[in-house]
C-alpha cells in the first residue's frame, strides 16, 4: 500500500469508533492535510461539524482549536497581540487560537469582514502578522470553517478572495436514518463516548512521507486537459457570472493527486478528477441574478456542466509517467 493510503485508512478506522457516515469528509480532510488545503464544511446545527474536525485532528496526532466566530470577535482574538506586563516594563506575545494545526472557525459568516480577513493571511502564507512581527504557524495548518445553511439573520457573506482559500467544500446532511439508528445504539451503549477517546494513529514521519507520495503523482497530458476544460467551462456558462479561478485548477489537480494516492495509484485517471470537481468548484462560482432566483443548487448546476465535458478515452499507458 502507499503511504497516502496508509495514512487514510489509519485515520478513518480511527474516527469511525466515533463517528458513522463521514466517509467523504474524513477523505476530504485527509486530502487537505496532505495537500496543505483547507476545508469549508456547510451544514446544519447538529450534523457533527465540529466534532468531525476535531477528531480527524486527534486521529492525526495534530493540535486542535476552535474559534467560535461571532460578530465581535476581533482579528486579535484570532491571531494573537501583544500584552504590556508591568512587573517586568515590557510586551509579551501572547498568541491566538490560529497557532495550531487544525483550527475551526466555527460559524465563520458570523464574523465581521474585518476579522474573516484576518484568515486570509494565515491560509495563504501560512503566518501572521502581529504589531509589525510576522510569525510562522505550525506545520501542518489547516483550516476547516463551518457555516450554517439556514441561519442567514446576522451573518456576513465570506468574501470570494477568502471562498477562494478554501481547497474543499463539502455540504453536510442528516444522517440517513439506518446510519442514524447505529449512532443511537452506540451511544446507547456508551454514553460517555467523547473524542478524548480517541488515539493518535499517525506519526509526523508517515505524514511528511505521504506528502511527498503525493507530490510525485503523475498527471498525464490529457487528464491535464480534461481538468482545464472542466474549469473553462464554469467559465463560459451563461448562469455564471465569474467562474473558477487558476487558484481552483491548481486546486483541483492538487487535491486529485492525493485522491489517487490514497487509492493506491500513482497517476490520476479522469475519474479522480471527475470524483472532486464540485467540492473544488461549488463554492468559488459567482451564479447570474437569473441563476440565484431560479434556486437551482450550485452542486446541481456544476453536475449538469460537469457532464457536457468529454471524457478523455486514455489507457494505461497514457496515464503513467
Amino acid at each position: 500500500m502507499t503511504a497516502p493510503a496508509d495514512v487514510h485508512t489509519a485515520i478513518q478506522d480511527e474516527v469511525e469508533k466515533l463517528l458513522i457516515g463521514n466517509d467523504e469528509v474524513i477523505e476530504g480532510l485527509t486530502i487537505a492535510l496532505l495537500t496543505r488545503g483547507h476545508v469549508l464544511l456547510e451544514g446544519v446545527p447538529g450534523v457533527a461539524k465540529t466534532t468531525v474536525a476535531n477528531i480527524f485532528a486527534r486521529a492525526s496526532g495534530l493540535e486542535y482549536s476552535r474559534v467560535q466566530m461571532t460578530p465581535d470577535i476581533l482579528p486579535a482574538d484570532i491571531t494573537g497581540t501583544e500584552v504590556y506586563r508591568q512587573p517586568t516594563g515590557e510586551f509579551e506575545l501572547q498568541r491566538g487560537p490560529v497557532f495550531a494545526n487544525v483550527v475551526v472557525a466555527d460559524e465563520i459568516n458570523r464574523a465581521t469582514p474585518k476579522t474573516q480577513s484576518a484568515l486570509l493571511e494565515a491560509m495563504q502564507e501560512r503566518q501572521v502578522t502581529i504589531n509589525g512581527r510576522t510569525l510562522s504557524l505550525p506545520d501542518p495548518f489547516i483550516v476547516v470553517a463551518t457555516q450554517n445553511p439556514i441561519e442567514m439573520e446576522g451573518t456576513y457573506e465570506l468574501p470570494e478572495a477568502q471562498k477562494d482559500r478554501f481547497m474543499l467544500k463539502y455540504n453536510i446532511d442528516v444522517l440517513p436514518r439506518d446510519l442514524e439508528k447505529q449512532v443511537l445504539d452506540r451511544f446507547d451503549t456508551e454514553p460517555d463516548l467523547t473524542p478524548e477517546a480517541l488515539e493518535q494513529v499517525i506519526t509526523q514521519e508517515q505524514l511528511t512521507t505521504a506528502r511527498e507520495t503525493v507530490r510525485a503523482v503523475y498527471i498525464s497530458e490529457p487528464v491535464k486537459q480534461y481538468l482545464l476544460d472542466i474549469v473553462a467551462e464554469t467559465r463560459e456558462a451563461s448562469e455564471i457570472a465569474h467562474g473558477a479561478s487558476t487558484r481552483a485548477s491548481l486546486a483541483l489537480m492538487n487535491a486529485s493527486k492525493a485522491y489517487a494516492a490514497i487509492h493506491e495509484r500513482d497517476y490520476v485517471i479522469p475519474d479522480d478528477v471527475l470524483e472532486l470537481a464540485v467540492s473544488v468548484l461549488q463554492h468559488r462560482l459567482v451564479l447570474t441574478t437569473e441563476a440565484e432566483l431560479s434556486e437551482q443548487p450550485v452542486a446541481s448546476l456544476l453536475e449538469e456542466l460537469i457532464s457536457t465535458v468529454p471524457v478523455p478515452e486514455v489507457n494505461t499507458a497514457e496515464l503513467t509517467s
